[in-house]
């Protein structure tokens, strides 16, 4: 899409058979901002009209997880998790999990749901992986007010006190780090899955096995020290210690591993847009 004019008229856009790997016109999509808008609310209201919980869903679904894990690893098999209580910990894990890997799914399959959308109008597809993560923040502020509730349940009728620092500051940035890690994952699935469909198969089962490589379950510092380094080569480990260090404080965070997970984001998203923005057009003829 590129600003043309001929004669005495001009146009916004001309709608070209050319792909490019840095065809990223953010004018465009700021164009189509409203479009996003709409994507975002008619995903949130599919999911719960005509449900007996509604969005009630989005707290059943973690409280049935946190009472699972409690039960699992905090009872039967006697995970430490500090000086935390066990509710707050799990809990924080499951609400920061559900949004990466919420993110990294829904944006996975994108041609797959999309086809006929896609090849009967003209958009920026990249409205689509976006308009996903904002259904998916949306979700997330739902689950992450009812953390902060059992938070504050905990600070006034527990008496748990828990360190506040500068790093509450950093909170917003954790979460958006997060979110575009499984953008960035997503959007690169998403040309894969496309081209071969047998690889569906096998994202959720390896989001799964992500999951127990990611301190959701038990801090850093519960895995033996000689393979701990398995765990930190996982982007996402920093952002989940962070996370907590950041709101409930205590985490270990240190500042070359998260230098290495911001970078190591920055570039998964650089590269799956790059490649999504060759191969976006090209996939509408395989799907």
């Amino acid at each position: 899409m590129l600003q043309n004019k001929v004669g005495n008229e001009q146009w916004e856009w001309e709608i070209t058979a050319r792909t490019h790997y840095w065809g990223i016109v953010f004018k465009e999509l700021w164009h189509y901002r409203h479009l996003s808008y709409s994507l975002i609310r008619k995903d949130f209201l599919l999911n719960y009209q005509q449900t007996v919980l509604g969005p009630f869903w989005l707290l059943f679904q973690p409280l049935l997880t946190l009472a699972t894990y409690l039960l699992v690893f905090n009872k039967l098999i006697g995970v430490s998790t500090g000086q935390l209580p066990p509710v707050l910990f799990y809990m924080s894990g499951i609400v920061l999990w559900n949004f990466f890997n919420d993110t990294f799914l829904s944006t996975s399959f994108i041609f797959k749901e999309n086809a006929q959308l896609f090849s009967k109008v003209y958009f920026p597809r990249l409205i689509i992986p976006f308009s996903q993560m904002g259904t998916q923040i949306l979700r997330f502020g739902i689950q992450f007010c009812m953390l902060l509730a059992m938070t504050g349940f905990y600070v006034f009728y527990k008496g748990y006190s828990f360190p506040t620092t500068y790093l509450i500051f950093t909170l917003p940035f954790t979460i958006l780090l997060v979110g575009l890690t499984g953008l960035a994952l997503g959007i690169a699935f998403s040309v894969i899955t496309a081209k071969y469909r047998d690889i569906i198969n096998l994202v959720s089962f390896g989001v799964r096995l992500l999951m127990f490589l990611t301190p959701v379950l038990y801090p850093v510092n519960f895995v033996p020290s000689n393979i701990r380094w398995i765990v930190q080569f996982n982007p996402l480990t920093s952002y989940f210690e962070l996370f907590r260090l950041s709101l409930l404080g205590e985490g270990v965070v240190s500042g070359p591993h998260l230098a290495y997970s911001i970078g190591v984001t920055l570039v998964l998203l650089g590269l799956s847009v790059v490649v999504f923005n060759k191969q976006g057009d090209k996939l509408i003829d395989v799907v």
